[in-house]
């Protein structure tokens, strides 16, 4: 089948471990009545969070008061969904796989902030507590599980009798688990199924790369050849961004009335210029990780975290450059393809050598990118001594001046 006909189609690399899962996302065809029973079947889901938010807090408070220490964990939550189902027959309406799924994501929402608070994390990293989902604004997610749903003449049947035409993009690798039906910000439906992940190992290259993550440039390697620049998708959406945002400003509902047509309409051009930029980003840096892990046995990466960047001059310029994304599908693509992924930790990578190790004593401006080293007077690009430095910590050393390898390097450095 086609790429791209007429859907879309992601995989995500497997998990952690050996075996892990791989995610395969597709474009739905959904009609008029089908979209009325997902709609009704995401209210009941979205009832059901709400009331497990509300029965977390009152049970916290409670403990506050008495000095008890009550649970509400998925067990007690699952007695309060069959009670509730029990009592009200508009939710008995609905199929139970999707309502027991989101019992289960509240409770790993909630454990996951009770593990930051219990381990003192700083506010800024921690996961917060499970919200209310209001109706205006939560966009539609809807899990099933193996008994929920069957795939059926190319047509994905889920539980309540709700059926709907799978835009197949590519094969499914294997027989899905479970699958996530959702709403994107244009209102567009998609089926993300989960499948065990099959490694698709590529054939020995003998070279290896380093890189260094940039603002000018996205990407700086060792090899000319595999330097990722800046492409500036946002920079160059910003004319319409800033067009549909002014049409929002001015037909802007006054607080407690509904949203004009024309609100809702500029609202909705907003968003489609949004995505298609995150789409060009995606598919950017799966393409350039695609070519990276190719090329190289082993790839030694800054474990960089661009989440500071959002707080200086630089945020813009730096979500635009999606930093944290390519990293990740570097990271994806290269455990797909059995590649050897070392993450490098970013301190002090651009005041050390990368051909004597000396450092220097002060930190570099970021107006200054050449790199000229005290103690043995190299003179290099600022961006390229870092990538260097990259494969000395990761212990992949490159050949040296002499083109005679180090002891125990097996591996020679890309071109």
């Amino acid at each position: 089948m086609g790429r791209r006909a007429g859907g879309v189609g992601v995989a995500e690399a497997a998990g952690t471990d050996g075996v892990g899962h791989a995610r395969y996302a597709y474009r739905l065809r959904v009609s008029s009545a089908a979209r009325s029973a997902l709609s009704a079947e995401w209210g009941r889901c979205r009832w059901v969070w709400n009331e497990c938010v509300a029965k977390s807090r009152a049970v916290h408070l409670r403990n506050r008061a008495t000095g008890q220490k009550a649970a509400c964990g998925p067990a007690q939550l699952d007695r309060m969904l069959t009670g509730a189902r029990a009592r009200t027959p508009w939710l008995r309406e609905g199929s139970s796989v999707p309502q027991q799924q989101v019992v289960r994501d509240f409770g790993r929402s909630r454990a996951k902030a009770h593990k930051d608070i219990r381990g003192r994390l700083p506010m800024a990293r921690r996961a917060g507590m499970p919200k209310h989902k209001k109706k205006r604004e939560a966009l539609a997610s809807l899990n099933y599980t193996q008994r929920g749903f069957r795939l059926k003449g190319g047509r994905l049947h889920l539980a309540g009798g709700i059926v709907v035409t799978v835009v197949w993009s590519r094969e499914l690798s294997a027989e899905p688990s479970s699958v996530r039906v959702y709403q994107d910000s244009l209102g567009h439906w998609y089926a993300s199924f989960v499948v065990p992940a099959q490694a698709q190992p590529l054939p020995e290259t003998g070279r290896v790369v380093g890189v260094d993550w940039g603002v000018k440039e996205t990407a700086t390697t060792t090899s000319d050849d595999h330097d990722l620049p800046h492409a500036g998708h946002g920079r160059k959406a910003q004319a319409k961004l800033t067009r549909y945002d002014r049409m929002m400003a001015r037909r802007r509902p006054q607080k407690g009335q509904s949203a004009s047509k024309g609100y809702r309409e500029a609202r909705r051009l907003r968003a489609k210029v949004y995505k298609k930029a995150a789409r060009q980003r995606e598919d950017t840096g799966r393409k350039w990780a695609k070519k990276v892990v190719r090329d190289h046995d082993a790839v030694a990466v800054e474990d960089f975290k661009p989440k500071f960047l959002a707080r200086t001059t630089m945020a813009r310029k730096a979500a635009d450059a999606a930093i944290g994304a390519t990293k990740t599908a570097l990271i994806e693509m290269g455990r797909k393809h059995g590649r050897d992924i070392r993450l490098v930790h970013p301190a002090y990578t651009t005041m050390d050598c990368a051909h004597c190790g000396a450092r220097a004593k002060h930190a570099l401006p970021l107006g200054e990118r050449t790199y000229t080293c005290t103690a043995c007077r190299t003179v290099s690009p600022r961006d390229k001594n870092s990538a260097r430095v990259m494969l000395v910590r990761a212990g992949l050393i490159p050949a040296g001046a002499d083109g005679a390898r180090p002891p125990g390097a097996l591996l020679q450095e890309a071109a």
